[in-house]
């Protein structure tokens, strides 16, 4: 966009090329939803839009929204059959649109979920349905404490306006689905040890998802910090030749009543 000063930070090949497993592991939040032919669908936070393409097969009319230009791109360029518009989440335009809003691995990026949640209610349908899954309480938290030891031994101290993400615990998040005017019918938190590709795995999930941990670091810095990273958590996290993340997810289920 023209004039455009703000930095996307996604870097939407990297995420195509050695995280294609957000997209793969939604399957299973797929049918949570169980959309029907016809529904008209939001994937709020689509990335390069896998998921609305799996759904776009399925006969839902889908409308796929990412705040990230690049990934918003990316996706067009991969399924120009499919609408994709770049839109914040908790500034969205919508107002009984939609029978349903579906949100993989996003909303933990959103430091205020009210916003985010009101936002999603207005944009559904009376009865419509919200369904999500996203980071929970004690998500990564092996990885962030050992990227925040190792800051520390650097001398760079740790300021929370930092700390990219949101991580709630399963009563704090579903008060406020609750607060907002959802009915919850389901709700989650689990494990779930998710593998990254090989050797260079560790690293490329620290360079895709938590640079904002690293701001104001020099380049230099950055590299001797996630080195040191992987040594400490090579015992614990580094099995069979590739690591595995200590996901904890959340998933949810609410109706527009």
């Amino acid at each position: 966009m023209v004039g455009k000063v703000q930095v996307d930070g996604w870097n939407a090949s990297l995420y195509d090329k050695e995280h294609s497993f957000v997209s793969h592991l939604g399957g299973e939040l797929v049918q949570w939803l169980a959309p029907k032919p016809g529904e008209k669908i939001l994937d709020l936070g689509c990335g390069t839009g896998d998921i609305a393409n799996q759904l776009s097969k399925q006969g839902v009319d889908i409308t796929g929204m990412d705040k990230s230009e690049n990934m918003v791109e990316q996706a067009q360029k991969k399924y120009p059959d499919i609408t994709f518009i770049v839109e914040d989440a908790v500034n969205m335009r919508y107002s009984n649109e939609f029978d349903a809003v579906f949100s993989n691995a996003t909303l933990h990026w959103i430091k205020t979920p009210r916003q985010a949640l009101q936002s999603i209610y207005q944009a559904l349908k009376p009865g419509g349905r919200f369904v999500a899954e996203f980071g929970g309480k004690g998500n990564v938290q092996t990885i962030i404490g050992a990227i925040m030891n190792q800051l520390g031994e650097v001398g760079v101290p740790y300021q929370s306006e930092k700390f990219p993400w949101y991580y709630p615990s399963i009563g704090e998040y579903t008060s406020i689905m609750e607060q907002v005017g959802f009915r919850v019918t389901h709700a989650e938190h689990f494990d779930r040890p998710t593998p990254l590709n090989g050797e260079l795995g560790l690293k490329n999930w620290i360079e895709m998802f938590a640079t904002g941990m690293f701001e104001g670091v020099t380049t230099e810095t950055k590299e001797v910090i996630v080195t040191r990273v992987e040594d400490s958590l090579r015992t614990g996290l580094f099995r069979n030749g590739e690591w595995i993340a200590d996901y904890k997810r959340i998933r949810v289920l609410g109706i527009k009543e």
